[in-house]
């Protein structure tokens, strides 16, 4: 079959690598793609907000299955004229991405499903955020209530930054998302990542991963998008495991059956646990960027069967299969992110890196005539696979070492905790 697949980041082009790979692809369409994808598929332009014309295209090109990897055309709706033209979706629909596009509707249906998450308010006026946190003291959590490109969100870990962050809210500086605003009660424990693939009536589990969000070492330093991640993540035991899925997943999917949005595609639940106890952060309708790497690394199954599956339901029987390695990505960021920086330096040495252990995913990279520029902030996933999270760790940063990149950096500690935990 025909499969497009939407994006340009490091997560998409794991996914590409991963599709490409399946006994059913027979042509897979990239848009737009990086400079990595373009030895993985074909290279198409196309404008994903133009629903009419995404699905005018898949007609065209004879594309039975779209694969949409980031969030915003997700919560834009893109999926439902797809279906609608009959057309696979590897995505929720406009309704069910309100897990992602809005956190107080993510709260409401843990209030209605008594879903583990930390206590909360939902604000749309400025004065009553300000008076609640006045009450509340800090530290405490700011979030935008909408997509804000991973910059909405403050742990303030006192009072003046979590009233600074709620003026920024209100005054406008995350636009729409900002304009309503839920506050947090800040949780402590250890984060964790765990993913699900969900069909509208049953969900299986889909593997587990940390990320690293502070740009430097030590969880240091502003957030960003992620620095790295590694999978499996030790802290998630079979016994937490269980408990996310009874406990969070299979209430969700129900409560949004309820309301006649039903889920399908990729539940990416963001967790905290103390004392083996989660608790749910929020819900992205998405794989995460870096996780999906690690994740793709890992995977032994067709993925596209899978894919397919959650659109078409059936899920409940699937098999999934993964590698009992350790995998771990090191993400290459240009000089001065998540800061102003600088775009069109040449990298080099990426040649040196291949191995049968190792892959580097691409990024912010363009191809031109055979060369490999930066074009964004994060920009290379340097991911490797090992018995454990140290001989991964090791693998990882020897093809860093390899890269002739100067303009770019990284953090020298991805997979600390896991380790840390082996030693």
């Amino acid at each position: 079959m025909n499969i497009l697949l939407i994006g340009s980041g490091g997560r998409e082009h794991a996914l590409a690598w991963k599709i490409s790979q399946s006994s059913l692809c027979d042509t897979l369409f990239i848009a737009p793609g990086n400079g990595g994808t373009q030895e993985l598929g074909e290279h198409i332009k196309l404008d994903v907000e133009d629903h009419v014309g995404v699905v005018a295209l898949c007609k065209l090109q004879n594309i039975q299955l779209v694969v949409v990897g980031p969030e915003i055309p997700l919560v834009d709706g893109l999926a439902d004229p797809l279906r609608a033209a009959g057309i696979a979706v590897f995505g929720p629909s406009k309704a069910a991405s309100q897990l992602e596009g809005s956190k107080a509707f993510t709260k409401e249906l843990c209030d209605r499903m008594n879903i583990p998450t930390a206590g909360y308010g939902h604000f749309t006026n400025h004065a009553e955020a300000r008076k609640y946190v006045e009450a509340q003291g800090a530290p405490i959590v700011i979030k935008a209530d909408g997509l804000a490109a991973g910059k909405g969100v403050t742990v303030a870990m006192n009072l003046d930054d979590a009233l600074a962050a709620i003026d920024d809210c209100f005054d406008g500086a995350f636009g729409e998302a900002g304009a309503e605003v839920v506050v947090e009660e800040f949780l402590t424990g250890e984060e964790a990542s765990m993913f699900f693939l969900c069909d509208g009536t049953d969900a299986i589990a889909f593997g587990t991963a940390q990320d690293h969000k502070r740009v430097g070492d030590g969880d240091t330093g502003p957030n960003t998008g992620g620095m790295g991640a590694y999978s499996p993540a030790p802290i998630l035991d079979d016994a937490t495991q269980k408990r996310v899925m009874d406990e969070m997943v299979l209430p969700t999917l129900q409560g949004m059956s309820e309301m006649g949005a039903p889920f399908s595609g990729v539940l990416f639940a963001g967790l905290m646990i103390k004392d083996g106890t989660p608790k749910l952060i929020e819900y992205n309708v998405r794989f995460g960027d870096p996780e999906c790497q690690v994740l793709m690394m890992r995977l032994q199954s067709d993925i596209v069967p899978l894919l397919l599956a959650c659109d078409q339901g059936g899920l409940a029987k699937a098999k999934v299969e993964w590698s009992s390695d350790f995998a771990l990505t090191v993400v290459m960021a240009t000089n001065g992110y998540p800061a102003t920086y600088i775009k069109g330096s040449q990298i080099k040495g990426l040649s040196a890196t291949a191995n049968k252990k190792s892959h580097v995913f691409h990024a912010g990279t363009q191809r031109l005539d055979n060369l490999i520029q930066a074009v964004g902030g994060r920009v290379l996933n340097v991911t490797a696979i090992g018995k454990n999270a140290t001989e991964a760790q090791t693998n990882a940063y020897k093809m860093v070492d390899r890269i002739d990149w100067p303009e770019g950096f990284c953090r020298r500690d991805i997979g600390w905790r896991a380790v840390e935990r082996e030693s």
